[in-house]
């Protein structure tokens, strides 16, 4: 799909709809849609009176236009009540709208900017939003199946009346596609299925990405991880005859400064191991790696957007299966950083591999640390499906992390990281175990996870009740979210300009 900016009047534009927009209460519509309606004749003006057209936040009302306007429909879209609307907004009525234009076969749309008249919105950043909004609320999975249609919008054209905004406009059109095409990625990585995406494989298109946007890629197997020290990987690794692979991502935009760091969970695949998981379900498994696949294609945008900064991604990739290798409950891992871990549970094997990705995080002399992975089934039960769970032992880099989420529309929600909870891990074999029981789960495995950052800011983001849904919504569609690719992304362009919205 293309999406471009175009100087012009909307209703003497010729596309097969027009869109224009109306903010819920508004009798007399002004801007692009007052000039619509007063080339319609009134028509849109008619229908708010008769109640038709009510302005409610995704609310669509196609109009045959009859010839009175070039283009042969016209949609009003509702903008809900101004009071509330905000770039998020924009987000969510762009995805609904392009399902929208999709369901009607429409492939040539033109629209104005929604928020940059009345909703005094920044023109970029709506433009940025609309483009973000669209390319997300359309994406599908085909990548085993044959389309049951070909009705995909084509190209949407942003109309804007001021010749003098094109070009902010078309920079935040650029801004947005690159931001929705790594949450895209990102899905295509997490809806794979694992007989294709093995570890190998998630670091090949990582390396394809990485040299397609200019990135420097390490791929580290069995030898490496064994001269490293790195036991939780290679023993979460042992029960799988897939090799593990530790992938490492460098973007270099500020000379010799020390990095940001970006570690995701790479489990390609999840039967849990010794301790195996329920039959009901475990193909969801096949999306372990989310957390992973967030890091890798966030660092593609990072790549693309260019910021005064230095970022490595670290992803620790491994599938956890029951081969006769595998390591048991009651087995003791030791770690790159040489602390040991009591294995009470193999289905709690996330925080095994991160331990090693975070040391070698705390190796690269990484100046914050954000890890990302779908760790805990408890943070489902505390959270729900509506945002990813934080814990942080840097308040002022959490209130960063929080920031960058607010950017981009993802929610996040912090948990206590009291030290009573630590006693939940402490092993009479080990220097820890690997699970503290039911209670607190997503708490005490970040209390592990801890024990491998040293003293650097650290946040670690539990994705598991946000990885997937089953259901469109916005721009959350069916399959993998990409959740948070552009939390990661803002949070990088942050760090680099100290702004809240990258421009």
């Amino acid at each position: 799909m293309q999406i471009k900016v175009q100087s012009g009047d909307i209703a003497a534009i010729s596309a097969d709809a027009i869109v224009v927009n109306l903010f819920e209460g508004v009798s007399s519509p002004g801007g692009g849609t007052g000039a619509v309606d007063q080339a319609m004749g009134g028509a849109i003006s008619q229908l708010i009176a008769a109640g038709d057209i009510r302005g409610k936040l995704a609310e669509f009302t196609m109009v045959h236009t009859l010839g009175k306007v070039p283009s042969p429909r016209l949609i009003v879209a509702g903008l809900g009540k101004q009071i509330d609307f905000n770039l998020d907004k924009i987000r969510t009525l762009s995805a609904d709208l392009a399902r929208y234009l999709r369901r009607h076969r429409l492939k040539n749309v033109a629209l104005i900017t929604h928020g940059a008249g009345i909703g005094g919105l920044d023109a970029e950043d709506c433009a940025a939003a609309i483009a973000e909004g669209t390319a997300l609320g359309l994406y599908r999975f085909l990548r085993h199946k044959k389309s049951e249609d070909d009705a995909d919008l084509e190209a949407l054209t942003i109309v804007e009346h001021d010749a003098a905004k094109l070009a902010s406009l078309q920079k935040g059109v650029d801004r947005g596609l690159i931001l929705a095409e790594a949450t895209n990625f990102c899905r295509d990585l997490a809806n794979e299925p694992s007989n294709y995406l093995t570890p190998t494989e998630l670091a090949d298109r990582a390396k394809a990405m990485a040299d397609k946007t200019g990135l420097e890629c390490e791929i580290h197997g069995p030898e490496w991880l064994r001269e490293k020290g790195m036991g939780g990987v290679l023993g979460v690794a042992k029960g799988s005859e897939e090799e593990p692979r530790f992938i490492v991502m460098r973007y270099k935009g500020a000379g010799d400064a020390r990095p940001v760091a970006l570690v995701g969970k790479g489990i390609t695949f999840d039967t849990g191991g010794i301790s195996i998981k329920p039959a009901a379900g475990m193909e969801e498994m096949k999306g372990d790696m989310a957390g992973g696949a967030s890091v890798i294609a966030a660092m593609t945008a990072i790549a693309r957007l260019r910021p005064n900064v230095n970022v490595v991604g670290i992803v620790p990739a491994t599938e956890n299966m029951p081969g006769g290798a595998a390591i048991k409950p009651g087995d003791v891992l030791v770690t790159m950083k040489g602390k040991t871990i009591e294995v009470i549970n193999t289905d709690a094997e996330g925080r095994l591999i991160l331990s090693d990705g975070l040391a070698f995080a705390v190796e690269e002399g990484a100046t914050a640390i954000i890890d990302v992975a779908t760790l805990t089934g408890a943070i489902s039960i505390a959270l729900g499906n509506v945002a990813m769970g934080a814990m942080t032992n840097d308040e002022a880099l959490y209130g960063r992390v929080k920031k960058a989420a607010d950017s981009a529309g993802e929610k996040i929600w912090e948990l206590p990281m009291w030290d009573e909870y630590k006693d939940q891990i402490k092993s009479e074999v080990a220097d820890m175990k690997n699970t503290g029981g039911r209670g607190a789960g997503s708490i005490t495995a970040a209390m592990l996870l801890r024990e491998f950052v040293d003293d650097t800011p650290w946040v670690h983001l539990d994705i598991a009740g946000v990885d997937t849904y089953d259901r469109e919504k916005g721009v959350m569609v069916k399959g993998a979210s990409g959740i948070p690719v552009r939390t990661l992304v803002h949070f990088v362009l942050q760090s680099a300009d100290g702004s809240s919205t990258p421009k």
